[in-house]
């Protein structure tokens, strides 16, 4: 494969992680030591900053920052939540995208994200090829759902697995703390895998984790929930029920759609979710007549860089490293994803997968490695799950809380 000149754009998209700058650090980092690559440009709010030309010279930041960017939370060039039409319905943005490419002769295109992001990015690479225009482009995943096809796990999944796991052991000591009866729904990110609220089960595996754990991949059964929790509360006096946010009947309908006519829609037609803990907290209150705790973990899953996975950091880092690095030697169209190798010890090496198979396709939590009651997981998830939170990392403290990157966004 001869040698490809030219500038590159790096974007990030969909929802933040503790670790997706760590992949943004890995990428831009990579691509300034690349002879192949001219100029390394970082565009804001994802491809949004591409169509309005809103684009950082990464060249000029302090390598100090760039450093910190492994350790800081969010995405430091902003996000976004834009869906690109079919070229076939509406092909203005590709133009644009593709004058944009010639302009700054973009030759190469990173973005990281999670399955939307995969199909932005593969409808971007199928248009360039279409043009006769010559665009290496990568994608890097990203996803606290870990929910992309073909990778053992996602970047971004291990840290919040180790938040949420940590948090679901300090809310089960202090849910004991007094001699009277409690029930705590705890409701966990995660629309149609569950791959989030399975990962409290790694509380429960120490021994102070919830009784119950219900995912997205089986029908959610009201009066067997409430039966459930009847039995632990008369036995012990204290529940705890771990809640997909995507929990839904067997008809389809959402859980959280229960106290609302009609939910909102983003950008790429999901329901906007939440309210699960409050509106199962409600009604196991008007069951039991005992206090009762809803707690909605949010944001705080996704951006809890002080308890961050070293592994999952580490690996963030080296997934954007590995997209540039296979690019420059000729590849594109592709995702970076990672495989767990045989042995013992948990040792994963990188893979690439086709952007076609990967754009749009969701990866659940086998069915094998729920219980057969349906309320929690298996030895076998346990396995899976462990290797992913293990290491502790953080940022750097300055006069007692943390110090995050502070990027200058030069623009070109």
């Amino acid at each position: 494969m001869s040698t490809l000149k030219g500038a590159c754009i790096f974007g990030q998209s969909g929802g933040p992680t503790s670790v997706i700058n760590s992949s943004a650090a890995g990428v831009i980092q990579e691509a300034l030591r690349q002879d192949s690559i001219t100029a390394v440009y970082g565009a804001a709010h994802g491809i949004k900053g591409v169509l309005d030309e809103v684009l950082y010279d990464m060249s000029k930041e302090d390598s100090y920052e760039l450093d910190l960017l492994r350790t800081t939370p969010s995405s430091s060039l902003g996000s976004v939540r834009y869906k690109l039409k079919s070229a076939d319905d509406d092909d203005s943005d590709y133009k644009k995208l593709l004058q944009v490419f010639k302009k700054y002769n973009v030759r190469y295109f990173f973005y990281n994200g999670g399955n939307d992001s995969m199909d932005t990015c593969n409808k971007i690479s199928k248009y360039m090829q279409s043009s006769g225009y010559e665009c290496r482009v990568m994608g890097v995943p990203k996803t606290i759902d870990n929910d992309l096809y073909g990778t053992d796990h996602c970047p971004g999944y291990g840290s919040a697995a180790k938040y949420i796991s940590t948090s679901a052991m300090e809310i089960f000591l202090d849910a004991r703390v007094y001699d009277t009866g409690m029930i705590t729904i705890l409701e966990i990110m995660g629309r149609n895998a569950g791959w989030l609220t399975a990962s409290a089960a790694l509380a429960s595996h120490r021994g102070c984790g919830p009784d119950l754990i219900y995912l997205p991949e089986l029908p959610f059964d009201m009066d067997k929930f409430l039966d459930e929790v009847g039995k632990i509360y008369k036995k012990t006096g204290k529940v705890i029920a771990a809640v997909s946010e995507g929990a839904k009947d067997k008809d389809g309908r959402y859980v959280a759609e229960m106290s609302s006519a009609s939910l909102r829609k983003d950008s790429f037609g999901h329901t906007q979710l939440g309210g699960t803990a409050s509106i199962l907290a409600s009604i196991v209150k008007d069951t039991f007549n005992t206090k009762v705790r809803g707690i909605e973990f949010s944001l705080m899953q996704r951006c809890a860089a002080h308890l961050a996975s070293l592994t999952d950091v580490e690996e963030a880092y080296l997934a954007g490293q590995m997209a540039v690095r296979y690019a420059v030697e000729g590849k594109t169209d592709y995702m970076v994803a990672f495989e767990r190798l045989p042995g013992d010890s948990y040792r994963c090496g990188i893979k690439l997968i086709k952007l076609d198979d990967v754009a749009n396709t969701e990866k659940k939590v086998p069915l094998e490695w729920i219980n057969k009651d349906g309320n929690g997981l298996t030895d076998d998830f346990i396995s899976y799950a462990l290797p992913l939170i293990q290491g502790e990392s953080g940022p750097p403290f300055e006069n007692g809380l943390p110090r995050f990157a502070r990027l200058k966004k030069v623009r070109i």
